[in-house]
């Protein structure tokens, strides 16, 4: 009998978690694998797109090439390339006179991608700022607690072992055991009572749904700006430039239009055409992670059951999804590899399924209790015996 406790107390001790010393905020994960995904790509596709369209303006030189009359001077034709860019609009001559169109979007392409870039950063800074703190704090308490419930519930099944082992009447035992559990002695609600008050919280979870609305109203504002703007100069691969201005406005030698070519064109198209893409399959993921808030991870919360007044479920707490509860959870499952008893107790949720008295086992206490060798309630010929000596 004394090799049998010996080999529970062994299998219990295993089944202890080892503790963590120093701080475990280095390690958690503050956001969620797609809302990385689409800050790498909103933030830094513009910034590799500047990065093209600089790169082709320092490889290629000017962005325009002009067509000067023959008797310019080289340096009177580099004036003209100047000037058209620098005031880049388009001069059409019509029946009402001339017509002027701006070209200015191929001017601000760069500094727009890096206006864009800004922009899409900005939700990120909102998360950093409003929300980071908050839930690092709780992540780092209910991680804590989480394995700390799990390390009691172990605890207590030896120090009912050894109880066991020592108790020289085992009818005393199962009295104390049952008054025990009447009492409620076993639970550990302070974990339990605080998920429920996070359930009535609100602020993560309306910060996380302004950081996706921002993102959806700048991918609108992109939208409208790529339509409005680099749309109607799209196709225009020359232009009509006038130089008499200033001084030059009376010299009878220089046209009225010159032709220019904007020899960067098509790195506007592409980018353009690139911009318009990728936030497209952007908007679906974001899309994704509102309906993510729609509905409960109702895995990670059944697998916790087992934990002593750990019944969020079984008593139909859960209502509307929309809280920071919700939130919580998601991160939750983002740091799963951080919850070293959440795989003790998946395996735990497996065994019960197959053990033939899983309806007596409600808690990790009651498991480790039948598989340290104990009955998870009295033995029935105890039962018997306490009958036949109080009839």
């Amino acid at each position: 009998m004394s090799l049998a406790h010996t080999a529970a107390e062994y299998m219990l001790s295993d089944a202890l978690l080892p503790d963590r010393k120093g701080s475990r905020l280095k390690g958690l994960r503050l956001e969620l694998p797609m809302d990385q995904m689409i800050k790498f790509v909103a933030v830094g596709f513009p910034l590799l797109l500047m990065s093209l369209a600089f790169a082709q303006e320092f490889s290629s030189g000017s962005p325009i090439s002009c067509f000067s009359p023959s008797n310019f001077s080289v340096r009177q034709a580099a004036y003209v390339d100047s000037s058209c860019w620098d005031s880049l609009v388009h001069h059409e001559q019509d029946e009402a006179g001339y017509k002027i169109k701006s070209l200015w979007p191929h001017k601000a392409l760069p500094y727009s991608l890096l206006a864009l870039a800004m922009a899409m950063y900005l939700p990120v800074l909102l998360w950093q700022y409003a929300a980071v703190p908050a839930l690092s704090s709780d992540l780092l308490f209910i991680i804590s607690e989480l394995d700390k419930s799990y390390n009691r519930s172990i605890r207590l099944v030896q120090h009912m072992l050894k109880i066991r082992q020592k108790s020289s009447d085992p009818l005393v035992f199962w009295d104390e055991l049952e008054k025990a559990r009447k009492e409620r002695y076993f639970e550990f609600p302070l974990l339990e009572r605080y998920l429920a008050c996070k359930q009535r919280s609100h602020s993560l979870v309306a910060t996380y749904l302004l950081r996706n609305s921002l993102l959806l109203l700048f991918t609108s504002a992109t939208y409208l700006y790529l339509g409005h703007f680099h749309l109607d100069v799209f196709f225009q691969e020359e232009f009509s430039c006038s130089i008499k201005a200033g001084l030059l406005h009376d010299e009878t030698h220089v046209p009225d239009l010159i032709t220019c070519r904007l020899t960067s064109l098509s790195i506007f198209q592409i980018v353009s055409l690139s911009s318009a893409a990728i936030y497209t399959l952007l908007v679906p993921v974001i899309i994704y992670n509102f309906t993510q808030l729609c509905q409960w991870d109702k895995r990670l919360l059944s697998v916790y059951e087992m934990l002593p007044a750990f019944d969020l479920l079984s008593r139909k707490m859960l209502g509307c999804p929309i809280n920071d509860l919700n939130v919580i959870l998601l991160f939750l499952r983002a740091n799963i590899s951080e919850l070293i008893s959440f795989s003790w107790l998946s395996v735990l949720c497996v065994l019960k399924d197959t053990t033939i008295q899983k309806h007596n086992i409600d808690t990790v206490v009651d498991f480790m209790t039948l598989l340290a060798g104990l009955e998870p309630s009295k033995p029935k010929h105890l039962t018997q015996q306490m009958c036949d000596e109080h009839p």
